[in-house]
């Protein structure tokens, strides 16, 4: 942790970046897609990611909107991509506008506990990175190509001229 604002904006773009490529690698049937009726299917997880922004950064005095419900999905693939954009977007707009380094240090009531602003923005980005894991293997039993985030993934060693590693 540790952030500067600056510094947290150069980590947040990548990780917005990482889960547009996830995003965008789903279809609209794909959305449906689930292990058990007990589990969120991938569409509630791409929609869960995209709320949790305004929802978590509401508590800290920010104004973020999204539309629908929280578990009200689109069946469009394009259109939660789109919400997801738009929603990260005013997240940087709004801290940029409102935060300073010295922001960052101040607390709020996070679900019970006291978080100062930079864990509450580090908490957002590991959040985004738990559930884009959860992402990826419904993506692959949807028969799904898998977009690498942190490297090439199992279907992008090719295009570097490598052969993918034996299982």
């Amino acid at each position: 942790m540790g952030y500067t604002v600056k510094e947290f904006k150069e980590v947040w773009d990548y990780e917005v970046r990482a889960t547009e490529k996830i995003f965008s690698a789903l279809t609209d049937l794909s959305l449906s897609k689930r292990i058990t009726e007990e589990n969120w299917s991938l569409g509630e997880i791409a929609w869960h990611i995209t709320t949790a922004i305004p929802e978590m950064m509401n508590r800290t005095g920010l104004s973020l909107e999204v539309s629908g419900q929280y578990k009200t999905i689109s069946g469009k693939s394009s259109e939660i991509l789109n919400t997801y954009r738009k929603v990260s977007a005013e997240l940087i707009g709004q801290i940029e506008k409102k935060w300073t380094d010295a922001t960052l240090e101040e607390e709020d009531d996070m679900y019970g506990e006291k978080w100062k602003k930079e864990r509450t923005l580090h908490v957002l980005i590991v959040h985004q990175i738990h559930h884009r894991g959860q992402m990826t293997v419904l993506m692959r039993q949807a028969g799904l190509k898998v977009p690498g985030v942190y490297g090439p993934s199992k279907d992008e060693w090719v295009n570097y001229g490598m052969e993918e590693p034996p299982v």
